[in-house]
């Protein structure tokens, strides 16, 4: 069994590991999870005790079998909760990670299985995040930064890099969801912001936005 605050660095760990190559750094750990170096360290101490990290020296954390699946698991019970919040409650996508964060530590695998049953057995979440199954496999899409794009190409917004909840309520705002078709109209050569197509609505964007919406083109 783990504790919050153990969890907490696996899953941590987890998503660093998704965006970087080797070990992790115990700086990299601190700075994500706003503490102490030296706390990191006596973490990563207890977590090697318990089998699911190794760290060596100038090389950096890297996650064992054991514990890729592990927090793979904390990460699974996160986003289907996430699901379950924006369908089953209403919660807006900007509300649910708060939420979530509590719920994600809910030990019991049954009350997880059922609800991945019951909400149809979701392979993302309300971000576009996807979401591990029970053997803690993660199946990903293809997908590009709308920035990427250049004029007359389009495709349907499928996450996001950005998930505060400022970012969120600003897409809100302008008409931004999940699954809907966006289309570059021009391309700024200046600053790089577009003006899009969305749904027969024109807006313009900055480049800051586009770097944190993701699509798959059509």
């Amino acid at each position: 069994m783990f504790t919050l605050s153990e969890e907490n660095y696996l899953k941590t760990i987890y998503h660093l590991a998704l965006i970087t190559s080797g070990g992790i750094s115990t700086n990299a750990i601190a700075e994500q999870l706003e503490t102490k170096a030296s706390s990191v360290t006596d973490m990563i101490k207890k977590l090697s005790e318990k089998k699911v990290l190794i760290y060596k020296k100038y090389k950096g954390v890297t996650l064992t079998i054991f514990g890729t699946k592990t927090a793979a698991n904390i990460v699974r019970k996160h986003r289907l909760w996430e699901v379950f919040l924006v369908e089953k409650l209403n919660f807006s996508w900007d509300e649910v990670h708060d939420v979530a964060e509590q719920l994600e530590h809910i030990k019991s695998a049954k009350l997880i299985n059922q609800l991945d049953s019951f909400l149809g057995f979701p392979t993302h979440d309300p971000h576009g995040d996807p979401i591990p199954d029970s053997d803690g496999n993660l199946k990903t899409i293809e997908k590009s930064l709308l920035s990427t794009l250049v004029k007359n190409e389009s495709g349907i917004c499928v996450g996001v890099d950005d998930s505060s909840s400022e970012f969120l309520q600003f897409l809100d705002k302008k008409g931004i969801t999940l699954g809907k078709k966006i289309t570059v109209l021009e391309k700024e050569d200046f600053d790089n912001s577009l003006s899009i197509l969305i749904e027969n609505k024109k807006l313009s964007i900055s480049n800051k936005i586009a770097n944190n919406l993701y699509i798959q083109k059509s």
